[in-house]
């Protein structure tokens, strides 16, 4: 707070200072009385030298006859002058008026300028009651003629107090008096209510020496469109707090004030000098529209609120000082950002083209760089049996055995113990499908109290039947005896918590609760102990982990990192590693070598035991070897194999097996890099998969290698760990020649983006006319043939589209043929097609297998009369990709033929546009070739038309896969480029810049990466002007590419051989039609002969699965498993 002296205090006035008419008499009045003392004295700044005059800053007309008022909510300053030693007195009074409120409300301010310092404003009588103190006189001070007053404005109606003296002038800052030469910094002080009064002990910290100095609150933001009043000789500077007058160091030389040091500017920022005059730059944008006022400039302008001062020594005119005109500035660049273009388009012009910007070029590459890094990492999935390793191993089924979602189980040959709500399940799957016995352990718990079991296992014995181990809610243990379900010991209150974990390891055992205990339960010298007498050691982990898993003999946790707002830059979850065999020892803390997801699981694999698997959401799988640098586990790789969280982990014999969410175990080789999906099948559909564990006791029990899985459908599974069908189908299909006879047949592949147009268009150049007639001939009488369009209707015209959609279910009628219910352009493709086929082949009969539309796609199949017979099944089904799936305008249309035993799949797509949509395009690639149930599933035929174990209900089920049609990928080059090379005939080198190769070639999570496509001898297919030769010469000028393309899929290579693979000169489209010709081998398979060659085979595989489980059955026993 403001506060003054006791003798200050003393000479307030408590008198009503009389009221006057107006706010402009009131200044006339305090001008009139400054300038006559001026007039007869010049006094200077005391302490700097510079002369004093407030004229140049407020004038005013003398008006006598003031009424005095008194008020309470008066302020009263007193002002030291240390020429004379006579105290002014200072009143003021609030500023009301009857003048004041008549007078009119002044226009809103102009808008801000976009200069980047703030000018100083024009004078305004709005004033406030400030603190005032003087600085000591100098002992010489020059004199300056003071400038002529600036006129003064009508002042508006305002509720802040005044100020009056008779010879004292207080302007924005600096109050200046004509009996001595002062220098007087004044700053608003804080609202106040009622009657207010300075306070002494502000008014002692304050002195008026100028030694000790006010402490000045930060300024206000100034107005930035204020105008300037100060020139090269009026300064402006800013109090940043109680030193600042300090910093005023005087120059001897001219004694002038060296102001502080100024803040930083922004580069290109325009001087306070600067602010009265356009900048020196030469690019000078035009200045913002002012207000429309009707007042002056300089009128009514309110003045910044900061606290600055302002010393004059300027003796030119106001005119010269005072400048009316706007600041213009340079104007700022936003960042590195180049300002937006100006374009001016003339009325009913088209809107230019839109320019890739270079960086968002580079910023899109980049994108999609970096994806391609993510799906590089991915595993080569494109030979991944999809045929269910189903074990048949007891003579009960598992599939009755129902889990909750909690999943606490465990396994031990064929029995089976599930916990269902309070009490336990015992299922004996060499007996009967019931459970054996139900444990309630209520009735078998010493108390007979009520209690939730909560762990499960089974614990190592040296007899053939192992006892059950039970963990409670309550932290109680029981153990069990499996044979006659009663109770063998217990120990109570082991646990504080509830038991979440028990694990075997050996003849130990080891409990855990979740407050971070764990119990070590060591035999005596006989291998065994007795539950209840026992005294395990104590072993204190983390608390809350939810990972946690015995692995190697030791205790891997991890914790879910803490969601927060920041960023997490650590390189992922803490991994802590416990050894529960040596006493003594703790835990270690561990990091991946990358940042990855939470931990969800862990497991070792038994043909690299020196190395664990972690499994973390996100899809990724950390390996860590068991003896670092340090004599510690330490993270060695990082490997992607899925896009979706990995739920479980187990390892199984040489294959590493991972839940997904979608229900599938997929089953990857690790022993090579990169890493290969060798299986993958549906175990709980549409669930995740929670739960994947083996059991090691099925090797003893049964001879075979059992893994366990529960999925969220609380369904329990049971699948052969060696994989066993799988290598017997291998082995067959190494053998096929055994049992099967060959023959070729050919077909002709015809693809075409037809851009709207109906077959009378084919006119004008023989190439047009003489197209279908050519192509259908360029093969000699092919067996198949199979011509796909695409865009046979506008797509942009939605009347045609919605009927195409309409009738899209309508197109075929019960003999095969088209239906007339279908689109005209659909009907009159399809004639045109049938006729020209006859034509061409006159001597030879077709027969249409197959016809289907779909927004645009239009696929006409036919095959020879003569081959009909040997046509086991033809289906087809449509994919949509347009809109994600609801709309055709992309997507394919996919045929299926079975001729013999060999399977055949067409299929005509049209992928997504765009010289950046590469992703787009892999997308729709692997909707359509991953797509489930797109065919019935069949069943009398000999599986072995279909490979990699499936059931042809998936396109990668059949032997051989066409894939063609427009697939829209482009070239990554320059046009100007492209155009050069096409010209001279070099196109050959623009193959390295085909998106299509380049994925192929690269990205190995690319599902058209085991397709095959000849070598492409022709100019590329797209973009045309219509009936030229030219390429795109619109605004767009869109780059040349090899649009069109046709690839094939075969398990066998030698069976599909291709002779042709070209392009044509039809012009009526903007794409160029192709067309391949391909000699096929098909099959047929003897079925006795087929019978001995997999006897023979099992049996090669009954003496590899006794290795494999003698090798198996040691690594359990090495590592206390068995």
């Amino acid at each position: 707070m403001l506060t003054s002296s006791p003798s200050e205090s003393e000479s307030i006035e408590t008198r009503r200072l009389p009221a006057v008419s107006s706010l402009k008499s009131h200044f006339e009045q305090i001008a009139n009385a400054s300038s006559q003392s001026t007039a007869s004295k010049k006094p200077t700044i005391s302490g700097l030298g510079f002369p004093t005059s407030t004229s140049a800053l407020l004038t005013a007309d003398s008006r006598p006859g003031l009424r005095q008022r008194t008020s309470s909510d008066d302020f009263h300053f007193q002002a030291d002058d240390h020429d004379d030693g006579q105290h002014n007195q200072v009143h003021l009074r609030s500023a009301s008026s009857s003048s004041d409120l008549r007078s009119s409300r002044r226009p809103p301010p102009p808008p801000p300028s976009r200069s980047a310092k703030p000018a100083s404003p024009s004078a305004s009588p709005l004033l406030r009651p400030v603190p005032i103190f003087s600085l000591p006189n100098p002992s010489t001070s020059p004199t300056k003629r003071p400038p002529p007053p600036i006129p003064s404005s009508p002042t508006p109606k305002s509720d802040l107090p005044l100020l009056e003296t008779g010879n004292m002038t207080s302007i924005r800052g600096i109050r200046l008096s004509s009996d001595t030469s002062q220098l007087q910094t004044v700053h608003p002080p804080p609202k106040l209510a009622g009657n207010v009064h300075q306070s002494k002990s502000t008014d002692s910290a304050q002195t008026r020496n100028g030694d000790d100095l006010l402490s000045l609150p930060p300024p206000l933001p100034v107005r930035r469109n204020g105008n300037t009043l100060a020139s090269e000789d009026n300064k402006l500077v800013n109090e940043g707090g109680p030193t600042v007058l300090t910093n005023l160091l005087q120059d001897p030389k001219n004694s002038r004030i060296v102001p502080p040091r100024p803040p930083p500017r922004l580069k290109n920022a325009p001087s306070s000098s600067q602010s009265a005059s356009p900048p020196r730059s030469s690019h000078i944008p035009p200045p913002l529209p002012a207000r429309k006022v009707t007042t002056s400039v300089h009128e009514d302008i309110p003045p910044p609120r900061t606290h600055a001062l302002r010393i004059s020594e300027n003796t030119a005119p106001p005119e010269s000082i005072i400048d009316p005109s706007p600041t213009i500035t340079e104007r700022k660049a936003f960042g590195s950002l180049p300002p937006p273009p100006r374009r001016q388009i003339g009325l009913k012009d088209d809107l230019p083209e839109f320019k890739r910007q270079p960086q968002c070029s580079d910023s899109s590459d980049e994108e999609e760089e970096e994806e391609s890094k993510t799906r590089i990492d991915l595993p080569d999935s494109s030979r991944s049996s999809r045929k269910p390793p189903i074990a048949d191993f007891y003579p009960c089924s598992e599939s009755h055995i129902q889990v909750p979602h909690n999943g606490v189980y465990a396994v031990a040959g064929s029995i089976v113990a599930v916990v269902s709500s309070h009490v336990v399940k015992l299922f004996d799957l060499d007996v009967s499908e019931s459970p054996l016995y139900t444990l309630d352990l209520k009735d078998i718990s010493p108390d007979h109290r009520s209690r939730k079991p909560t762990s499960l296992a089974f614990r190592n014995h040296t007899e053939k039947v192992t006892p059950l181990w039970i963990g409670t809610k309550d932290g109680h243990l029981f153990e069990v005896d499996i044979r006659s379900g009663v109770l063998v010991s217990a120990k109570m209150a082991a646990h504080s918590q509830a038991v979440t974990h028990i694990f075997s390891t050996g003849y130990k055992m080891v409990s855990m609760d979740d407050n971070g205990k764990a119990l070590v339960f060591t035999p005596d010298d006989s291998q065994d102990f007795v539950l209840s007498s026992a005294q395990p050691r104590v072993l204190r982990i983390a608390d809350k982990q939810d990972f946690v898993e015995l692995i190697a003999g030791r205790l891997w946790t991890s914790a879910r990192e803490p969601s927060s707002g920041t960023a997490n830059l650590s390189r992922g979850p803490i991994v802590r590693v416990y050894d529960i065999h040596t006493l003594g020892s703790s835990g270690r803390s561990l990091l991946p070598i990358e940042h990855v997801g939470t931990v969800t699981c862990g497991t070792m694999l038994p043909s690299k035991p020196g190395h664990i698997y972690l499994g973390h959401e996100g899809g990724t799988v950390t390996i860590w070897t068991l003896e670092g640098a340090q004599g510690a586990p330490e993270c060695v790789d990082v490997v992607k194999v899925s896009m979706s969280d990995i739920l479980c982990l187990a390892g199984v014999n040489d294959r590493l097996w991972a839940g997904s969410r979608a229900g599938q175990i997929s089953a990857y080789d690790a022993s090579q890099k990169p890493w290969v999906m060798t299986n993958s099948w549906v175990a709980h559909k549409d669930v995740p998969v929670t739960h994947i564990s083996v059991d090691p006791q099925s090797i003893p029990s049964v001879g075979k290698l059992c893994a366990v899985s529960v999925g969220r459908d609380e369904k329990m599974r049971f699948w052969d760990g060696l994989l066993a069908v799988s290598w017997i189908d291998q082995e067959l299909m190494t053998r096929e020649d055994e049992y099967s006879s060959y023959r070729e047949l050919s077909a002709l592949i015809v693809s075409w983006n037809i851009d709207a147009n109906k077959p009378d268009a084919l006119t004008g150049d023989p190439s047009n006319i003489d197209f279908l007639k050519e192509v259908l001939t360029s093969a000699k009488s092919p067996d198949i043939i199979s011509i796909g369009f695409q865009e046979v209707v506008d797509l942009e015209n939605r009347k045609v589209t919605a009927k195409s959609v309409l009738l899209g279910n309508k197109t075929k009628a019960h003999d095969g043929s088209m239906s007339q219910k279908v689109s005209t352009s659909y009907k009159k493709w399809y004639d045109h097609l049938v006729l020209s086929v006859r034509l061409a082949h006159p001597g030879t009969s077709y027969h249409v297998v197959h016809s289907e539309n779909l927004v645009g796609l239009f696929t006409c199949i036919f095959v020879k009369v003569s081959e009909r017979a040997s046509i086991k099944d033809a289906h087809l089904n449509v994919i949509k990709r347009g809109m994600r799936g609801n709309f055709g305008n992309k997507g394919a249309i996919v045929c299926r033929l079975i001729i013999d035993d060999s399977s055949l799949c067409f299929i005509n797509c049209h992928l997504a546009a765009g010289q950046h949509q590469v992703r787009q395009r892999g997308r729709d690639v692997a909707a359509i070739l991953e797509e489930r149930a797109l065919f019935p599933e069949q069943s009398g035929f000999d599986p072995s038309a279909f490979v990699n174990g499936g059931d042809g209900t998936m396109v990668l089920d059949h032997e051989i896969v066409f894939f063609s049609g427009d697939m829209n990928y482009r070239i990554d080059a320059r046009r100007e480029m492209v155009m050069a090379s096409v010209r001279s005939g070099e196109h050959k080198n623009l193959q390295v810049h085909d998106q299509l190769l380049k994925e192929m070639k690269v990205n190995r999570g690319f599902r058209l990466r085991s397709f095959q496509e000849g070598p492409i001898d022709f100019i590329p297919t797209y973009k045309y002007d219509p009936r030229t030769n030219e390429f795109d010469t619109s605004a767009k000028k869109r780059i040349p590419a090899w649009c069109d393309r046709v690839l094939w899929r075969v398990l066998t290579n030698s069976r599909v051989v291709q002779t042709q693979y070209r392009s044509w000169e039809a012009n009526i489209s903007d794409h160029r039609p192709i067309s391949a010709v391909f000699n096929l081998t098909v099959k047929s398979t003897d079925p006795a002969s087929r019978d001995d060659v997999k006897g023979d085979v099992e049996k090669k595989w009954a003496g590899r699965q006794q290795r494999l489980l003698s090798d198996l059955q040691k690594f359990y026993v090495d590592w206390g498993v068995l």
